[in-house]
């Protein structure tokens, strides 16, 4: 009976996420936007990893830019698995890259780092990232990545600089 209900959640969260890929489930504008935004940015504290990834990840990806979207993005940023915390900060540097600026050197000093924090280095574009970056220039075993990581680094070469 509890794993038929755990079925039913997840079958319901994963519907409702797909609502929003598909463009069926408003999270702005509409009458039960709101209730939708706050619904996704609940799905971002879920005890499910998925959950948790793509609620960032789709959030990540909005326009919308309000004192609540960026909460729950910055408390992201403390999420336990790395790919949140990346698309987490995607998303911040999309909103406000100077905020993101401190968040991606921490990314970028790990031991690993996955794709959306090249994507984010990118768009905050400044040479306080180079030296965090470079690590990351040698072949890696995706192009993909070694791609991403090399236009990061041209964006902070040529972006600017922090006091």
């Amino acid at each position: 009976m509890i794993k038929l209900a755990h079925e039913r959640r997840l079958l319901s969260t994963f519907g409702f996420l797909n609502a929003i890929i598909g463009g069926d489930v408003s999270l702005a504008g509409g009458a039960s936007a709101n209730d939708n935004l706050r619904r996704l940015i609940a799905l971002m504290r879920d005890n499910e990893v998925a959950n948790r990834d793509w609620a960032t990840m789709l959030l990540s990806q909005q326009s919308i830019d309000t004192p609540e979207v960026r909460e729950a993005l910055l408390n992201a940023m403390s999420d336990m698995e790395e790919i949140v915390r990346a698309e987490a900060l995607l998303g911040l540097a999309q909103r406000d890259p100077e905020l993101a600026l401190p968040w991606a050197i921490v990314a970028l000093s790990g031991d690993s780092v996955s794709l959306p924090v090249f994507e984010a280095a990118t768009l905050i574009a400044d040479v306080a990232l180079v030296e965090h970056i470079r690590p990351w220039i040698e072949a890696s075993s995706g192009a993909w990545v070694d791609k991403f990581a090399r236009e990061a680094m041209k964006a902070c070469r040529s972006g600017k600089l922090t006091s």
